[in-house]
Order: C-alpha cells, then structure tokens, then sequence
C-alpha cells in the first residue's frame, strides 16, 4: 500500500500588550475548542507550540487547560515546541536575550508539561543564515519555515516532502519545509481536498512528508472560521477523515520524524519569511509593482511556474520602511545594553524583573505591519515602551550614581547623524538635531509612558483597494469555502477613503512651521498647505549648556522663509531648559529677520501626544475659561486668545499642561491612520496633535522671542465635574 508520513503542528500567540478580553475571546473562540475536538481524536498526533506570553496568561486564568495539555502530551499525543519566550523576530534582539528567551520558554514548558522541547517555533518564521549556530546551542534539533525559504535556493517543490540539515560553522540543525498549499488549504479548503492531496504525495515506499504548521488562530478566530471550523464541524470531520485513512497516512512527531527517517541532504537557506511578510516589507510603491508583476503572470498561467523567482524583500527591511518601528528597535537595544551592563550590581531578582520587562519589550508584533502586525496599534506600541522603560529604570537605579543630569550624543537609531539623548531621573528626552531639531521621544519614567509614540500618516499598497472594500467577508467562486486571510477585502467604516492623507514628515514634537498667512487649519490636517520655511526637518545645529542642577538644549538653524515668492533669510533659535527633578520644560524660541525688508510671519510649533484614546470620556483638552463644544482628544478645533491648555488622562492620571507668554491662536486635531488587519480596513487613533500659533512682523534685522512653559503632572487629581 502506498503510504505518506504527515507531521502536523500548530503555534498559538497573542502579543504583549493585548487586551485580556482579547486573550479571552480567543481562548475561547480558538485554543479551547480546538483542544476539545483534539481530545476527542486521540490518535491525531501534532506539535503544540504557544508563545510564554499566552502559555503563561491561560496558565493563570484557565489553569484546568494546562493541566488537560499535560495530560496529551503524557499519552504521546501532544510535542511540545519551544521559541522565544516573548516571541521576538529572533534575528532583530542580542544574542544574549535570544538564549535567554529560549531557556525561559523551554524551562517553563518543563514545569508544567513535563516535556523537554527540542523543537523550535521561530517567529513570523524570519529566517537568516547564522541562526544554526546560537539555537543547537540553545538546546534546539530542529525548526520549521516555509518551503519557499527552500524554492528561493533552487529546490522543487518535488524534493520538498521531507526535512533537510543545514550548518552555520559547522553547527547542524534540522530544518522542515511547511508546505504551502497545506497552509492555503487548512482549514479553509473541502476536507475531502487535503486527504487527495496526502494521497497524491503518498508512494509505494512511504518516504515522503507532508508537513504542515501554521497559526492557531485561523482555527476559530479569523473572520468567519469559528462557524466554518467548529460550528460547521470542519476540524472533526479533517481528524476523522485523518482516523479513518490511517492505515496509509501516518502521523508523527517532527522529533520522530528526526529519529525514523534519514534527511533529504544539506541546504542553505538565504535571509526569508514566508511569502506576504516578504511583500509587506517592500515599500509601498515597490508591493504594488511587484502585486502588478504578479497578476501579469498569472494572467499568463505562469505564476505557478515561476513565481517563486519574484519575490519580496525580507524582515529587516520594516525598520528602514517605518521610522517609528527603528526607533522602538534601537530603544529596545539600547535598554539591552543598559540591563546587562547592570547585571553585577543587580540582585538576581531584580536582574530577572529587568529581563522580564525588556523581553517582553521585544514582542514582535508592534515592530512590523503586513495584513498581521500591530505597529499601527497604538496599545501594543504603549506596552513596548513601556516594558522598556520598565527595564531601564531598574538598569538605571544600579548604574546611575547621582542625579545629575546626563546628555548623550549618539548615534541612537542607526541614520549615520547623532542624537541627543538626555536622561534625568523623571523623564527622557531624545532629540533629532538634523531632523528640524524635533524632540522625537518623551518618558514619563515614573509611569512608564512614552508621551511621543505616535505613527504619522503614510501611502500603504493596499490603500488602492479601499474604495473597492467589502463589507463583509467574501466566499469564494463556489460559496461553500471560507475565504483565506489573505484574500479578504473588508471594511469597518465607511468613508474611510478620504482619511487617506499622508505626511511628508514625520510627526514628532517641536516642529518649527512657517505657514502662509492664508493657511487655514484643515489645510494643516490634510497635509494640503505649502510649507514657507525650510525648518520641519532639515539640520539645526545643538549645544547643551549647564545652568546650575538644569541642563540647557540650545538648538539654532539659519535659514528662510519665502515670502511673496523671495527667499528671505532667517534663524530659529530654541531653548529648552530641563530640571533634574520635576517634568517642566522652559522652551524659549528667538526668530530673527536677517533680511533687509519687513516681513510678515506665520509661526507654529507642533507637538504630538500619544494618550491612546482618542473618543474617550477619561482623555480630553480643557481651556481653562473656555467651553469647549468638543473636548475629546480626536475632536478638531480653533481656538483664538489661548494662554493655557491642558491635555487630561484620568487613566494614566497625568495632566499636561502648556502657559503661553501671549496668547495664541490655537488648533488641534487627531493623526489617524488608515490600516489593514484581518478585520478588515480600520481607522485607527494615533495622536493629537496641539499647534500654537503667531502671527507678527519682524522688521529687517528684528527679533522675536515666545515663551512656552510646559508642564506634565503626575497622579493629577480630578474633580468630579471633570470626570
């Protein structure tokens, strides 16, 4: 009889910073009922892997689950798989937190499991040469990635039923092709379609693997699969189809299959994902070509045959295609170096705190986007940063001797210009001198809360697709299969069409406007104005200067506005004044006229600030004096003659507060970005951004100095008409 070998596998996550309703809704939805059917199919054998962050939530609210999985894999029914605990991209944080993380995950799954895993659950799947070496290091045999990670170096998809050994200095690990026409057809394909495909791979000698691991998830949680998967019956009737035809179809684990069959050779597998990440983390102008070089072949059936040569870029690229991603990467290398510069003068407990924090600072969700990836999600951004700054605080306790201010010139995120970072015990300020002299990061230490963390609007390949979104999932040509993730075209809200406005800079704080005199705020909002100056994001030159127990930031740029069609010269000069022990800031702006004719001018300084809820009645502006007829934080609005306004946070329980020399013109107004995710198209809260504005004439020579005090207030206290 003609036999195949199928090894089957399954990797459960959610991200740090998810809401626990969210964690609920999916246990329920997904990894409950799936271990339901499971243990009702006790000769269905697969590979478990869940990321430490959710083994260890399900471990806390539904421990009876864990105790029933330890049970399965008693029996033999259940491989556990290890990864990282956190669930980073492997590649992208230090060697150090990379076995760290793997020992944590494999220690835990010990415990309470009893198994020792040897298997490893690599992240999104980002694979890159040298990671042979540091996981058979970490205890691991083998791990599992896409096939076409094997199709890029040549290898049909004919050599592909089976595993293959490759090295990195002579350092082997086994490594297994998931094949992708499994991961298209489970669980959304006729059942019936899977056992045909297992029957076409199986031969006379049973030498061929059919191997199949992917996101639990899909199991009950990605739109329309939970009706599909358990109310429809798809995953019970695909466990009987697989009990009944087991006389020919053999189900093992990866580490039998490691044991039992020899591999098919050596293979060395270039940089890779599997095939969407690679096109997310294209440019969107460069996705959209490649989209449109892709549909050219299949109009002419060659996309089959030679698709795999058309590929995307890889994994790294997000942090060149996003700022904010490189800038929440090099701050979590930057809290790295700090945690185990401190590790001797740190107790072991406090050392495991600040390594839990700053793993947990490596979740790799909000670090990239695709139709998965959270970096437009502003709650999974916040708990990153704020495990980071967690962890730097602890490191900073051990290694910082007094409390003086401390100013650091560096190449923070990797652009090849200095930063100026400044740390004192109350906040953290990092400025970008060659990037209009913007302050492009603010920590609140004491709260753990990066005031700065906002996305700024960008064009995304699939915004083409907008106009033409469903509102609800489509069925394929034949109505009776459930639509693949990747082929969903939804939307939550209408409209969303005309939220597509993007930013040619990106919004970071003190920004340095010059607008023409007719601009209004809408103008701004919808990034249809014309800048007048050249200071939004072009170099400044910086100093820093003590003054007593403050440090001050001096940055100074000489250059111009156009008025009337002339280039006029002129400097900003900015002063920002920083204590080493409350959270104001002093922030004094001189802008002279070095032209020799009378100008009129039209100044504005922006600020972002990241609060999270933008329709919340806890988050909100007051003007003092002023009823305003809209207050939350994603309300727009003009507001003349304002000498002090406040930005509230009864959740965070801080207020910021901003006292102007005289009064100005005011505007406010949210950034929000336009996403997709696997519900579909969504608006999504970024920012708010506070712009006050001047208007004055400098004659030749003249100057003009503002004064700006801002103020953050810690565990502010409300009144009840505030609440």
């Amino acid at each position: 009889m003609k036999t195949v070998t199928f090894v089957f596998g399954i990797h459960d996550h959610q991200p740090v910073g998810n809401f626990d309703f969210v964690f609920e809704d999916a246990y329920q939805r997904a990894y409950l009922p799936f271990l339901d059917v499971l243990e009702a199919h006790p000769k269905i054998r697969l590979a478990q892997h869940y990321s430490g962050i959710l083994f260890e939530w399900i471990l806390k609210h539904h421990p009876d689950y864990i105790d029933r999985l330890k049970k399965m894999v008693q029996s033999g029914q259940i491989e556990m798989i290890t990864g990282a605990y956190y669930e980073p991209i492997l590649v992208s944080v230090p060697d150090a937190d990379k076995r760290g993380q793997i020992q944590k995950l494999t220690t835990t799954l010990k415990k309470y499991t009893g198994y020792e895993a040897k298997g490893f659950w690599l992240a999104e799947r980002v694979w890159e040469p040298h990671l042979p070496k540091i996981l058979k290091e970490s205890g691991i045999s083998y791990t599992i990635v896409d096939d076409s990670h094997f199709k890029y170096v040549g290898l049909r998809e004919d050599v592909l039923a089976g595993y293959y050994v490759t090295e990195e200095q002579g350092t082997t690990l086994n490594i297994f092709p998931i094949c992708e026409k499994l991961r298209y057809a489970i669980p959304f394909k006729e059942v019936d379609e899977t056992i045909e495909f297992l029957r076409n791979l199986a031969t006379e000698e049973g030498s061929k693997m059919a191997i199949f691991a992917d996101d639990g998830e899909k199991f009950g949680i990605w739109p329309g699969t939970y009706e599909h998967v358990y109310a429809n019956g798809w995953l019970d009737k695909f466990f009987s189809e697989l009990e009944k035809n087991m006389d020919w179809i053999r189900m093992i684990h990866f580490s039998e299959a490691i044991e039992q069959i020899k591999p098919l050779g050596r293979v060395y597998l270039p940089a890779a994902s599997y095939r969407e990440m690679m096109e997310w983390a294209l440019p969107a102008k460069s996705t959209r070509k490649l989209e449109d070089f892709e549909d050219v072949l299949k109009l002419q059936s060659l996309f089959e045959q030679y698709g795999i040569f058309v590929r995307g870029g890889f994994w790294r690229n997000f942090l060149a295609k996003y700022p904010e991603s490189n800038k929440m990467h090099k701050k979590m290398l930057y809290v790295s170096q700090k945690v185990w510069k401190a590790k001797p003068k740190l107790s072991p407990q406090e050392f495991q705190k600040a390594k839990d924090h700053l793993w947990a600072g490596q979740c790799n969700c909000p670090y990239w986007h695709g139709v998965f990836g959270g970096l437009y999600l502003s709650h999974l951004r916040f708990a990153i940063y704020r495990n980071l700054i967690q962890a730097e605080n602890i490191a900073d306790k051990a290694l910082v001797s007094s409390n003086k201010i401390r100013a650091i010139k560096k190449d923070f995120n990797a652009d090849g210009y200095d930063e100026l970072l400044v740390e004192t015990p109350a906040l953290n300020l990092y400025f970008a001198p060659h990037v209009g002299g913007t302050l492009f990061e603010l920590d609140i230490r004491g709260k753990a809360i990066n005031l700065l963390d906002t996305m700024s609007r960008r064009e995304e390949a699939y915004h083409r697709k907008l106009t033409e979104a469903a509102k609800q999932p489509r069925p394929n040509h034949n109505g009776n299969e459930i639509a693949s993730i990747h082929d969903l075209v939804v939307t939550k809200e209408k409209g969303l069409e005309k939220l597509l406005n993007y930013d040619w800079y990106d919004h970071h704080s003190l920004i340095d406007h010059f607008f023409n005199v007719s601009t209004k705020i809408e103008d701004v909002m919808t990034v249809k104005y014309g800048e007048e100056g050249d200071f939004v994001n072009q170099p400044y030159r910086v100093r820093t200067k003590r003054v007593g127990d403050q440090l001050n930031v001096i940055l100074t740029r000489k250059g111009g506005v156009w008025i009337e069609s002339q280039w006029t010269p002129l400097t900003v000069h900015k002063e920002i004044l920083i204590s080493n022990d409350h959270s104001n800031l002093d922030i004094s702006y001189t802008i002279q006229n070095n032209s020799h004719k009378k100008i009129d001018l039209f100044f504005g300084v922006e600020w972002n600030f990241a609060l999270m809820a933008g329709k919340s009645d806890d988050r909100y502006y007051e003007i003092p004096g002023r009823a305003l007829k809209e207050n939350y934080l994603a309300s727009v609005g003009e507001t003349s003659d304002v000498t002090e306004i406040w930005l509230k946070d009864e959740w965070l329980k801080i207020g910021i507060q901003f006292l102007f020399d005289e009064p100005v013109k005011l505007w406010r107004f949210p950034i929000e970005t336009v996403s997709l995710s696997e519900a579909g198209f969504e608006k999504v809260y970024q920012s708010s951004v506070v712009l006050p504005t001047w208007k004055f004439t400098l004659k030749p020579g003249a100057k003009k100095a503002l004064h700006i005090e801002k103020k953050i207030i810690l565990n502010l206290p409300f009144s009840d008409s505030e609440k």
